[in-house]
């Protein structure tokens, strides 16, 4: 994906809150990731910073009952190229991945950063593109990490959390071809597993790509997947394609009741859909549910999550968009970078961290989130 223009006729408002840090990413998605380089896999010392000023853009009152009057946004940790997948640990720590260093990252609430796996997604000698890295996670109901592969090209589960610890690779393709690069991933309450794959892990990420074999971008669902046993094979004959019209499938999330499935589209149109689910975990027809195409600020539907009284929270042009679950665009969390991916920690489920770019931040809600 690549940043789109900045906003040219910003509100006052919004002029003082996008004032507070440069948009150094305005003009591509991220750099290209040089192997040689490795500033980008050091590990990030204690950076937490307030981010000054107001970071709130209110469009509708229903937003004063899902975010404090003056809520402070911190950066907790800093220092690497593109941030994504965050996913809280129970224990009391945050892991994310880097993608451009090839690596999922620890950072704890006070902002003590480490490596935690790497490499976590391309396995092999050769250069790869400019993501190589892992995408989302999150943990199933045993507590167990699972990982968008991304440039790995398959879903994968650790068996502890030993990162050196047995993988169990739970989908790796469709129909005897090759996936195109799993994005982002959420469980349903059955055991089934559901993800999304456009083509960003590739090196060229685009249909252009000579690795790319199959023809479309899905969205998938591995039914019972909490039950594949450790360390056997893919059941590939199983995997399950739900939707295929979509250019650029990305963030996906249940409603709290699991009725409905969200998933949002990068580009070229921005996106958010929403899909009935049906009995046996299919999909019915999706329909509209939000749309950020006309507006040119930096960022891109990406990573998106609910809370428990189903109001939706995604990535979108200028921070976090929030959504109340009929679909009204209540406002939005301004940060100071691209924004990738969020999720909700904190021992009260209210902190909603959020991966932008080159840092990680957080901000303290008045609702819990839904987290596994």
């Amino acid at each position: 994906m690549h940043c789109s223009k900045l906003l040219s006729a910003l509100s006052a408002t919004s002029v003082l809150i996008l004032g507070i840090a440069a948009m150094e990413r305005a003009s591509a998605r991220l750099p290209m990731h040089n192997p040689s380089d490795s500033s980008s896999a050091r590990t990030a010392q204690p950076t937490l910073l307030s981010v000054p000023g107001p970071v709130i853009q209110r469009l509708d009152p229903g937003l004063d009952a899902i975010v404090p009057k003056q809520p402070q946004l911190t950066r907790v940790a800093t220092g690497y190229t593109w941030t994504e997948g965050p996913i809280w640990i129970h224990a009391g720590y945050l892991l994310f991945a880097d993608i451009p260093s090839n690596s999922i990252r620890k950072v704890t609430p006070q902002g003590q950063a480490s490596i935690f796996m790497q490499p976590s997604g391309h396995l092999g000698s050769s250069p790869w593109g400019p993501e190589p890295g892992s995408n989302g996670m999150t943990l199933d109901a045993r507590g167990r990490l699972t990982v968008a592969g991304h440039a790995q090209r398959n879903v994968w589960r650790l068996e502890t959390m030993n990162p050196k610890g047995e993988r169990t690779i739970l989908a790796d393709s469709y129909q005897g071809k090759k996936l195109n690069s799993p994005n982002d991933l959420v469980y349903k309450s059955d055991g089934s597993l559901y993800f999304t794959d456009p083509p960003y892990g590739l090196p060229k990420q685009n249909e252009s790509d000579a690795d790319k074999e199959l023809s479309f971008q899905g969205v998938y669902r591995i039914p019972d997947a909490i039950h594949h046993k450790p360390g056997a094979p893919p059941d590939n004959s199983r995997l399950e394609l739900l939707v295929r019209d979509l250019p650029r499938p990305n963030g996906i999330a249940f409603s709290p009741d699991e009725k409905y499935l969200y998933v949002n589209n990068s580009e070229p149109r921005k996106l958010w859909m929403r899909y009935p689910v049906k009995s046996d975990g299919t999909l019915g027809p999706g329909t509209l549910f939000g749309d950020a195409t006309s507006d040119p600020r930096v960022g891109a539907p990406d990573g998106m999550k609910v809370d428990k009284q189903g109001n939706v929270y995604s990535a979108g042009p200028g921070g976090v968009w929030i959504f109340s679950p009929s679909g009204r665009h209540l406002g939005v969390i301004l940060v100071p970078e691209r924004v990738g991916n969020l999720n909700w920690g904190g021992a009260d489920g209210k902190q909603l961290y959020i991966t932008a770019s080159s840092s990680v931040y957080r901000i303290p809600l008045k609702i819990e989130g839904i987290r596994p």
